[in-house]
């Protein structure tokens, strides 16, 4: 947790909960994971359970205490839709994020059955986005789950990817990001397949945002992507909602 960075697409982390488990391919080369479990039984370390999920009550109030604006990445070491993680704690998470609304907030899950179920009652506003991860063509159904919330912006991270995404429908969609794999044993990301993403957003008006394409260390292989990078957000679409 931090109210700075180094991932491309955000300013700050913020991590109400830790620890999380593994559901698909996109979890096999998990980062936080790999860092959480270098911790595990050191007493006093944040991480002395390593990645076992754990809530933090605690650190509830610390995006009010950033007064300069961030977008933050929700749960950068956990997934706030993780099935043990209680509703009412889901809530109390919500209440925050509208409280500090000087913050964008980007909750980012894989767990988007949870999130369709609980996303129709929870208190959605223009600074809150709602994410998926999808790593491979098998997993576009969380896009499906994703189109039901009633989210102002709703973003896809196509990271790691490891597969084309052809059948990808991006209705509904204001945000692509997508990424290779970095770490040991990491698995290579096909130019093509996020060319055919990329050319799609614009064909379509979503905004793209291309993250890195991975190696053995996360910045090993650059970012350009066709001579230049791909920083777009979806910014404009929110003051548009804002002010219409």
């Amino acid at each position: 947790m931090s109210d700075k960075s180094t991932i491309e697409w955000t300013d700050a982390t913020w991590n109400p909960v830790t620890g999380c488990t593994q559901v698909s391919p996109g979890c096999d080369h998990c980062y936080a994971l790999t860092f959480a479990e270098r911790f595990r039984g050191v007493p006093g370390h944040p991480y002395e359970q390593g990645f076992d999920l754990k809530l933090w009550p605690e650190r509830l109030h610390l995006p009010l205490q950033w007064k300069k604006p961030r977008r933050i990445f929700v749960n950068s070491m956990s997934d706030l839709f993780h099935k043990d993680i209680p509703g009412e704690y889901i809530r109390r998470v919500f209440e925050v994020m509208i409280k500090a609304d000087w913050h964008i907030f980007q909750v980012l899950t894989k767990r988007s059955a949870r999130l369709a179920q609980l996303g129709l009652t929870l208190p959605w506003r223009p600074h809150i986005w709602a994410g998926v991860s999808v790593e491979t063509e098998r997993y576009t159904w969380r896009a499906d789950h994703l189109r039901k919330v009633p989210a102002y912006i709703r973003f896809i991270s196509a990271e790691p990817l490891l597969g084309p995404l052809d059948q990808l429908s991006l209705d509904g969609i204001q945000w692509l990001i997508t990424g290779g794999e970095s770490g040991y044993g990491h698995r290579p990301c096909d130019p093509d397949w996020v060319r055919n993403l990329r050319d799609r957003c614009i064909a379509g008006g979503v905004a793209f945002f291309h993250k890195q394409w991975g190696g053995r260390t996360p910045k090993a292989g650059g970012r350009l992507l066709d001579g230049r990078t791909w920083d777009e957000l979806p910014q404009m679409l929110i003051q548009e909602q804002l002010f219409c």
